[in-house]
């Protein structure tokens, strides 16, 4: 504390030099310390696998009780924030695509469904199924079940990843958001599924 500094004699000036390069003494200004860093691992299915978010995804409090985890993801300007939800839920790896293309309306009034892109993996004992969507995203904010009002959302993409578990059913991996944004971090969406690993062991 400074006040054991003003307590040495006079002509200790060097030797409370010393003890401040020693951190026995400190001054009464408090020292900047770093900030907290949220732990961006996360698992699915019950705990069984786990996960690691990109490090510009900051996880904040689900806004629907159906997702179990949830990041905000920055966007440019003041474009609105990518969003990914973690989810359980029911039906087969097709007709949850067709689902989510049918969140989706295209520009020139094609049918979305022919431009959906998928690509299928074997990660951690799982098969992933990775699906690309653009257009303009049908977007219900408050849930698609609050019967809230639709929000028509331009040049938007999702990036989802579908992993079937061989206990716990399909897990639904959600990253959607303004295209420019979700461009931006797909490489990271991407090597956060390949990265997943059984629960307790670190990722790759």
């Amino acid at each position: 504390m400074l006040e054991m500094i003003r307590v040495l004699p006079p002509g200790s000036a060097p030797l409370a030099a010393c003890l401040l390069a020693m951190g026995l003494l400190v001054s009464g200004a408090a020292q900047a310390q770093p900030a907290a860093v949220a732990d961006p691992t996360f698992t699915i299915a019950g705990g069984a696998l786990s996960l690691e978010a990109p490090a510009e995804f900051e996880r904040v409090r689900p806004k629907s009780m159906m997702v179990e985890t949830e990041f905000a993801i920055p966007s440019e300007g003041d474009a609105p924030a990518g969003r990914m939800t973690v989810m359980g839920a029911g039906g087969s790896v097709e007709a949850n695509i067709d689902r989510w293309a049918g969140q989706f309306t295209q520009p020139d009034g094609g049918d979305t469904k022919e431009k959906v892109s998928t690509k299928k993996l074997e990660i951690a004992g799982t098969k992933v199924t990775i699906v690309d969507i653009s257009g303009t995203f049908l977007d219900q904010p408050s849930g698609p079940f609050a019967g809230g009002p639709t929000v028509k959302r331009p040049d938007y993409r999702m990036l989802a990843g579908i992993v079937v578990t061989p206990d716990a059913g399909n897990y639904f991996l959600k990253f959607y958001g303004p295209a420019a944004t979700v461009e931006k971090h797909a490489a990271g969406f991407q090597t956060m599924l390949e990265g997943m690993v059984p629960a307790g062991k670190p990722a790759r």
